[in-house]
């Protein structure tokens, strides 16, 4: 008896010198010494042991190490022309059965169509197997493949990009792309300012040097990298002492679209100028000299030209009511808007709608050539009005759509500040200059 409390005693002291986390290993001594013990007690003596009650905590206890993506070892391989999923596979080290058992997982069809430029990485175990793959189509939008119980799951992640503003100002010199290139703008913003003022300045025709554009867009980043050039948000054009400036405004129904500061549309019923690659060959003028006649005729229109095959826009939405080809203009088109208004292409290279065909604004119906009589290729442009002849460059255009009255305190609350601080920068920049020119001349 004297040995079973001392067995007690003994298995008390070690459940209080064991940890929990030890548990097990402490288990295994105990069931051993108690075997030793008891297997020296007296035969006679009924094996009872006596021992404060022990609390172990569940949370405590000992659990399976759990699968640790930051102990993988990694790799990363660039898809290149001529990649597909088995070739990355076998460079990256790993076997036609991880090519099927990733395939073959849901959402692996999209592994099927690898483009160049998008990248796999491939997380594997100590012992080689393959536990994670990442699809990176772009820095922003990725598929995560893990290995779970028989099979992999596959995870699509977004990343949000940090968008930052930045401005840009010039002066026009020459032409609108030179100025902003020199003011250091990619081509998209600056197509994206022709395409935003387009309605109201022919960029071919009406700028002239001293001219002036300001520009408040988004930048985007994605870990301290430049990612990508953003949306226009804010921006002013100077043509001729005139002032022009447009806000971008998303409504409710996430549509995106450039106003002026009073709410109206910037989109007018027609185009100042049907194409985006031009220089004009001559304006608007009622005693222009044939170039081959040699003869005072009456010039109706605008010609614009442009290299060969470059594509003709319809100036807005309408019907086609004419097309053919005649030896004085060529490959044409005329184009029915409303009861009012009438568009006429000439001199076209080729015609890509028909008769009767209904056209949207900016739709490419042509392009441009110079079929007739025509010395280059170039377009020829008129506009009528009821009937009459008017210059395209200056006729009056009806009036913008206005923001719904019901939008206007939700437009209003959105845009004004970012107009104040297009024109906060544009002032801080004019004050700069000012500065700088009071130094020079000291």
């Amino acid at each position: 008896m004297r040995k079973v409390q001392e067995i007690g005693h003994f298995l008390l002291l070690l459940a209080r010198e064991f940890p929990h986390r030890d548990l097990l290993l402490g288990s295994l001594i105990i069931a051993l010494l108690v075997t030793f013990y008891l297997s020296q007690a007296d035969d006679n003596t009924p094996p009872v042991l006596i021992a404060e009650p022990i609390t172990i905590s569940l949370e405590s206890a000992p659990k399976l190490k759990e699968y640790d993506h930051h102990q993988l070892t990694w790799q990363e391989h660039l898809v290149g022309r001529g990649d597909n999923l088995s070739t990355l596979f076998q460079r990256a080290k790993f076997s036609a059965k991880d090519v099927y058992e990733v395939s073959s997982s849901p959402k692996g069809k999209s592994l099927r169509n690898l483009y160049p430029g998008e990248k796999l990485r491939f997380g594997a175990s100590d012992a080689g197997q393959l536990r994670e793959l990442h699809y990176i189509k772009n820095p922003l939008e990725s598929q995560v493949f893990t290995r779970g119980k028989g099979s992999f799951v596959a995870e699509e992640r977004v990343r949000e990009p940090e968008v930052i503003l930045s401005y840009r100002e010039g002066v026009i010199k020459d032409s609108l792309y030179l100025s902003g290139k020199q003011s250091n703008l990619p081509d998209k913003l600056i197509m994206e300012m022709a395409n935003i003022f387009g309605w109201d300045i022919d960029f071919v025709f009406d700028i002239r040097p001293g001219d002036s554009f300001a520009l408040l867009f988004e930048d985007r980043f994605i870990d301290g990298e430049k990612l990508s050039t953003g949306n226009i948000v804010a921006a002013s054009f100077t043509n001729r002492n005139k002032n022009y400036q447009a806000v971008r405004y998303t409504n409710k129904k996430g549509q995106s679209n450039y106003y002026t500061a009073e709410g109206l549309s910037m989109r007018k019923t027609f185009l100042r100028t049907p194409l985006d690659i031009f220089r004009i060959s001559s304006g608007f003028n009622m005693r222009r000299k044939h170039p081959i006649h040699k003869m005072i005729k009456a010039h109706r229109g605008v010609d614009y030209a442009a290299p060969r095959g470059t594509p003709v826009y319809a100036a807005g939405d309408g019907k086609v009511t004419e097309t053919g080809y005649s030896k004085a203009n060529g490959n044409y088109i005329f184009i029915q808007h409303g009861q009012t208004y009438v568009t006429k292409y000439l001199h076209l290279n080729n015609k890509k709608v028909r008769k009767g065909a209904s056209v949207r604004q900016k739709q490419p119906i042509g392009t441009v050539g110079s079929t007739g009589y025509a010395t280059g290729p170039h377009l020829h442009y008129e506009f009528l009005v009821n009937g009459v002849h008017r210059n395209p460059r200056t006729v009056t255009l009806p009036q913008a759509q206005p923001i719904p009255k019901a939008d206007r305190l939700e437009f209003n609350r959105v845009v004004t500040p970012m107009l104040a601080q297009l024109a906060e920068y544009k002032a801080t920049s004019q004050l700069a200059r000012i500065q700088s020119n009071t130094i020079s001349a000291n």
